[in-house]
């Protein structure tokens, strides 16, 4: 940096503290009187050396302290107070450094003026100057805006984010859906920002299905706290609602009660669920009972596949035809009680209680997917997820389904998504996948097809444009590998226990201690390129979170895609269909 860089980088509030080591990574500062020093506030000195250019050190405020200078016990503090004792009052900062400009790695002089980073010398000390593409997160402490290098979102040099908090207090889920209006909205992705796609798992409530709905409760001041960070405020533009069928509907009606419109029914055919193999997401819960029928799974998959037939919107195996999951899954059970077919559908190599062990889950599992796998609707019919065809935003509702059932969807959908980016060869468009309760879906012990998928996500996602924003409670408890490849790691409150864990390390002690403390809407972001944490606010979201705040919905909405069918493809073949498949 010149000298004209540094004439004026903000007020002075110190001095470099002269009874501290000062390094080259963290020195402690002195706080002027009638200044002040808070945490996350950022501050710039200069070192003078002989024969070179001035080295300016820049950094972030990680911790403050008060003392009284005289004192000796700890009674003093009355006599000081009452004016019997000489004492002052002297307040010290302890800087951690994030820029040495040049890079030249001395530790600045005591005594050395301390400056308040303010306009260029902010961005400057949080490398904002160094970001081509910026995606603004939130305010920070001192109310300027936070910037995340887009290039370690978009796989260009780093993929995907790791969010951990407390449910229900840390807002995770809230500052995901801001980080993605962000980044379609400023702009950083340039014109493939029409094309970037986003699928979001709703498991909690209905509060992810108004995203297209502006908030009722917006205000003033939240418009201009988006005006400052460049955005906007305003609803998802582009927003398509995806809703299991309602149990015992034999019209596949959304099982959703808040939002009456734009919202379509998504099922897996019969003929679907044999001939794409979507049996092993079935037994999707990574245990160690599983291992023992893993093949078992795997040959009766297979099977199905080889001999399944469509027949009137269900199957037929063998000349007996199948018309719902429930009739297939007696039929599987029966073959495989049979001495004379279970070798053709288990294997000769399986154990009979292995066999057994297999069928008592199958069973188990009609009643919570008998409503998700169909022989009884239309086979033409629209009801695929599938984000290259629908909306920017698209949104799965699954918390009316039951554990099995949302394990199921999560699976197919995120490896049918996963392949189409595969057949495609291309990164772009991108393609950003929201999933909470990871730690549910890709737990550190154990293995299952979902948690395979989350694995290879995480590991070629970035090369293919898949993007995961994954949020937890606890990061402790996610397949490592996932929380690893995660270029992008987000705090908000924790729970003690969880804060102690080594997978916050990048946390310094008092971040971790204020984790504890943080309230809704702060957040402790973590970048390759800035080596300091920063803490931030995110503005309150222009989109409706919940039925109460939604605003009048978008024309586009009202219909969905079922409803802008053309009739008689909707009406399907055979005898799948009933008068209440026409839609009109």
């Amino acid at each position: 940096m010149s000298d004209a860089e540094l004439d004026s980088p903000g007020e002075v509030v110190g001095r470099v503290l002269g009874t501290a080591d000062a390094t080259p990574l963290q020195f402690w500062t002195a706080v002027a009187p009638g200044s002040y020093l808070q945490l996350d506030d950022v501050v710039v000195t200069r070192r003078e050396l002989p024969d070179r250019e001035p080295v300016t050190i820049a950094g972030v405020v990680t911790q403050v302290r008060a003392r009284h200078e005289g004192a000796q016990f700890e009674s003093d503090v009355f006599a000081i107070a009452d004016g019997t004792l000489p004492a002052q009052v002297q307040e010290a900062a302890e800087v951690t450094t994030t820029r040495v400009d040049p890079e030249l790695y001395v530790p600045p002089t005591p005594g050395a003026v301390v400056h308040r980073a303010e306009g260029d010398a902010r961005a400057r000390a949080l490398h904002f100057d160094r970001m081509e593409r910026r995606i603004p997160m939130g305010m920070g402490r001192d109310g300027v805006p936070v910037y995340l290098n887009a290039d370690f979102l978009d796989g260009s040099r780093g993929a995907h984010v790791s969010i951990s908090g407390i449910s229900g207090v840390a807002t995770k889920t809230s500052f995901a859906t801001f980080l993605l209006y962000s980044v379609f909205r400023s702009g950083v992705l340039g014109g493939d920002a029409v094309n970037a796609k986003a699928l979001i798992f709703n498991v909690k409530g209905e509060d992810l299905l108004f995203l297209d709905h502006p908030n009722t409760r917006l205000d003033e001041p939240t418009r201009a706290a988006y005006a400052k960070l460049g955005l906007s405020a305003g609803a998802f533009p582009d927003v398509r609602v995806y809703a299991p069928p309602r149990v015992g509907d034999a019209a596949g009606t959304p099982d959703v009660s808040s939002r009456l419109t734009g919202v379509d029914s998504f099922y897996w055919t019969l003929d679907e669920f044999c001939a794409d193999r979507l049996l092993p997401y079935v037994f999707a819960d990574a245990d160690d009972e599983r291992q023992q029928y893993t093949m078992v799974v795997h040959s009766v998959a297979a099977h199905l596949a080889r001999y399944a037939q469509p027949a009137d919107g269900g199957v037929s195996i063998d000349g007996v035809r199948l018309g719902s999951y429930g009739d297939l899954v007696d039929h599987i059970v029966d073959q495989l009680n049979d001495d004379e077919t279970r070798s053709d559908w288990a294997g000769s190599a399986v154990g009979l209680g292995t066999v057994n062990a297999f069928a008592r889950r199958l069973i188990g599992s009609k009643k919570d997917l008998a409503r998700l796998i169909r022989g009884d609707l239309a086979t033409r019919r629209p009801h695929s997820i599938n984000t290259s065809e629908s909306a920017q935003v698209t949104v799965v509702d699954l918390h009316n389904l039951p554990d099995r059932a949302q394990r199921f969807v999560v699976g197919v959908t995120l490896k049918s998504e996963f392949e189409r980016k595969e057949k495609s060869g291309t990164a772009k468009p991108l393609l950003f996948v929201v999933l909470d309760e990871l730690n549910k879906y890709a737990p550190r012990e154990g293995s299952s097809p979902i948690k395979e998928v989350l694995l290879d996500i995480a590991e070629r996602g970035r090369s293919l444009g898949v993007i995961l924003i994954g949020a937890q409670q606890t990061a402790s408890e996610v397949e490592r590998r996932i929380v690893t490849n995660s270029a992008i790691r987000v705090v908000g409150r924790l729970d003690p226990a969880e804060a102690s864990r080594p997978e916050y390390g990048f946390l310094p002690p008092a971040q971790r201690q204020r984790a504890l403390l943080a309230k809704p809407g702060t957040m402790f972001v973590n970048q390759p390129d800035i080596p300091v944490p920063l803490c931030l606010e995110f503005p309150f979201p222009a989109w409706a979170t919940r039925v109460s705040e939604a605003g009048r919905a978008p024309s586009e909405t009202l219909r969905s895609i079922t409803q802008s069918a053309d009739p008689f493809a909707v009406v399907g073949s055979g005898g799948g269909s009933t008068d209440d498949d026409i839609p009109f």
